[in-house]
């Protein structure tokens, strides 16, 4: 008897036919004698919905009463798929994440899990129960619920496969597993029998949509073993797994790009200790996420600093750099959203030199002008124009021979 943890993503049970389905899938693993915990998100576009209508009522509405207002989202989902499986035979309880006693930070929309008290589930398991609980939310220890950001079922599942020590976290979604490349984008495309966690955290950071990076993280952190499978195809997933654990070391695994992505450039700063402390503390404080950064070398005394932040935190990232500026009068900034991120990755770059070479030659070859370039051990990314985002992932795709990488 195992204990496995699954995941339903949005698609998943976006309607009484899905969840049905769903309830199929969890039944048979059930009966073959193993415990299941199925963690789920909102139904189809309903968080996106709730969004829409709080927006007309309050342009800016409070963060706390959002989460409020986006957690029922996920209690919906859960009842229902509840019900399906009592109407299918199986005994089942909907949990929601306070109930489960999910334990966060208290930053409202961007909640961390900091504890997971698995009594409760435990206690309904222990009664042959299948424990059916909502994604993407939790509480604080001041008792008021947030929520953990786009993505967030994936991490309270991993959380909870951590907490219990599960045999297996699956996560379900609409594809068949994880890809070289976005498969809607580019037509060949492969999907990987196993990745590795340290690959997988660095395509969902920057922009495979499949996973979401801090349940990739947990997962590492507590050597989770992960797979990702389809909802709708019964055929073998991505096992997510230790880089030990895989056969071979391939240079280039996947390219990924991320078109939620604007570049942010100050210009003539002054050349003195703290100014860079002052930029980057006070983003923090807003918590506004900067990914890429790149400083020039000095000139007279001044420099340029560009970063790279999620588009939708353009506005706020100017806002916030203004108000820190009055240490550097002579400063101009500037902001640009026309911009995407493309990068490679492979665990197989840390002992492969002339990779981003190659990289920077098959874009220039292609007339792709690459803005900003930031590397790790085993990735490479480069900010281009934003028109230019899908060529260069396919010119890259192909550059690397990922279409026969389940060959090598």
């Amino acid at each position: 008897m195992a204990l496995i943890v699954q995941k339903y993503g949005g698609s998943s049970v976006a309607d009484a036919v899905c969840i049905k389905r769903v309830a199929e899938n969890i039944s048979k693993y059930h009966n073959e004698g193993n415990q299941v915990v199925v963690v789920v998100s909102a139904m189809g576009d309903s968080t996106d919905d709730l969004i829409t209508l709080a927006k007309q009522l309050n342009e800016k509405p409070s963060p706390r009463e959002m989460d409020m207002l986006l957690a029922t989202g996920e209690q919906v989902s859960i009842a229902l798929l509840s019900i399906a499986l009592d109407s299918a035979g199986k005994s089942a309880v909907s949990l929601t994440g306070p109930q489960v006693g999910i334990l966060t930070t208290n930053v409202h929309s961007k909640a961390r899990i900091k504890k997971v008290n698995t009594q409760r589930i435990q206690k309904e398991l222990d009664q042959n129960k299948i424990v059916i609980v909502a994604g993407f939310q939790g509480k604080t220890e001041e008792d008021e619920i947030t929520t953990l950001g786009r993505g967030g079922s994936d991490t309270t599942a991993v959380a909870l496969a951590a907490a219990l020590k599960a045999d297996m976290c699956e996560i379900y979604t609409d594809v068949t597993g994880v890809f070289t490349a976005d498969p809607r984008v580019v037509n060949d495309a492969q999907k990987l029998d196993h990745i590795s966690y340290d690959e997988m955290l660095e395509l969902a950071s920057l922009g495979a949509r499949v996973l979401h990076v801090r349940s990739v993280e947990l997962a590492k952190l507590y050597n989770v073993p992960m797979c990702v499978r389809s909802s709708y195809v019964n055929e073998e997933g991505t096992i997510v797994v230790s880089k030990d654990s895989l056969e071979k070391d391939v240079v280039v695994t996947g390219v990924a790009h991320d078109l939620n992505v604007a570049k942010i450039s100050i210009f003539d700063v002054p050349d003195q200790p703290g100014i860079a402390s002052t930029i980057f503390t006070k983003l923090a404080k807003e918590n506004i996420n900067v990914d890429m950064i790149v400083q020039s070398s000095m000139r007279d005394k001044i420099n340029d600093i560009s970063m790279t932040v999620p588009e939708e935190e353009m506005d706020k990232a100017v806002r916030t750099i203004k108000s820190v500026s009055k240490e550097f009068d002579d400063a101009t900034i500037e902001a640009d959203n026309d911009v995407a991120k493309v990068s490679i990755v492979g665990a197989g770059m840390i002992s492969s030199p002339g990779v981003a070479a190659k990289m920077f030659h098959v874009l220039a070859e292609n007339k792709i002008n690459i803005d900003m370039i930031s590397t790790s051990e085993i990735k490479v990314s480069c900010i281009v124009k934003r028109a230019n985002a899908i060529k260069a992932l396919q010119v890259l795709h192909d550059a690397f021979d990922l279409v026969n990488i389940n060959n090598k």
